[in-house]
């Protein structure tokens, strides 16, 4: 069944030159030159990094016990000395602790967090579980390779009380129309992996953006199969395509999801710049967006901070 969805209610303060962003590792551990180029970038956008005790445990893929990882990830919110939260990577990891976590606890200290691809089952948490708006977005470690597009949009987005607008440049219509609803966004295989547990994401009347890396074409197909047949799309609003990095040609993809999503009769438009791509622009999540193909837009209709 899916989780329960909180009303969204929890805007996080934009944040502003010298506060204090903690960093967590609720997933695998991570390269420490691609760390510290990171924590250069956000140093050079005005915040104050703070790297708390115990960030650089392992527990063999994993970056210190789940118990560590969830009791950090806690501090960081809990701690009224820390404006916001980046992820310092993805990978693996961030599932395993959501049974650790205390949505009651969480709701109350809304803050700018960011994150993606494995975070993303953190993404969907903190938004349907907690009611708190969260962004999609670079981590610590891609932040030093990512290009000044990503970090300027980064910037924006944690900034400005401003509705956000993401344009699909070269993007292509695979099913045209126009819609509008929350904005969910995230890595497919961690969409797939929550299927049928108590922390899958409710889809229905929203918006969804897609993204994953390093996926076989045909493991692309058996994912939105798997999901479809679990009902995971019924009543969607309307479906965004990020990138799909050393998935196949994009043709490939856009033909699976043409094909595995056939007959739902909603918007689908690919080609954002979303994901484990050079851009990966900051995505607010929980905000009510519209998808309009014919504009190639996706439009955020309200703040995603106060």
């Amino acid at each position: 069944m899916p989780s329960s969805i909180v009303p969204q209610t929890n805007l996080p303060r934009a944040l502003k030159p010298g506060d204090r962003i903690g960093i967590a590792a609720p997933a695998s551990p991570f390269d420490g030159k691609s760390f510290e180029a990171g924590l250069g970038v956000l140093e050079s956008m005005g915040f104050n990094p703070v790297v708390p005790e115990g960030l650089f445990e392992k527990n063999g893929f994993l970056a210190g016990t789940d118990r560590h990882r969830a009791d950090q990830l806690t501090r960081l919110f809990t701690d009224p000395e820390i404006d916001g939260i980046i992820c310092a990577r993805g990978g693996y990891g961030s599932m395993r602790i959501l049974p650790l976590l205390d949505a009651d606890v969480l709701a109350k200290h809304p803050k700018v967090f960011v994150g993606f691809s494995d975070i993303t089952a953190l993404i969907g948490f903190l938004v349907q579980r907690c009611g708190m708006t969260v962004f999609h977005g670079p981590s610590v470690t891609t932040l030093g390779d990512g290009n000044l597009q990503t970090r300027e949009h980064l910037m924006a987005a944690l900034t400005r009380a401003e509705p956000l607008t993401l344009t699909a440049e070269a993007g292509r219509t695979i099913h045209s129309g126009r819609a509008q609803g929350p904005f969910l966004c995230g890595n497919l295989t961690l969409f797939c992996h929550l299927t049928g547990t108590p922390f899958q994401p409710d889809l229905k009347d929203r918006i969804l953006l897609i993204e994953d890396r390093g996926e076989a074409p045909y493991r692309i197909d058996r994912m939105l199969t798997q999901m479809r047949m679990a009902g995971c799309f019924q009543g969607l609003a309307g479906l965004a395509v990020g990138a799909f990095t050393d998935c196949g040609s994009s043709r490939q993809i856009n033909e699976i999801v043409a094909d595995r999503l056939s007959g739902l009769d909603i918007p689908i438009l690919a080609g954002f710049d979303a994901g484990h791509e050079g851009v990966n622009m900051t995505l607010p999540v929980g905000v009510p967006a519209r998808l309009d193909t014919a504009s190639k837009t996706l439009s955020f209709l309200n703040p995603a901070v106060r």
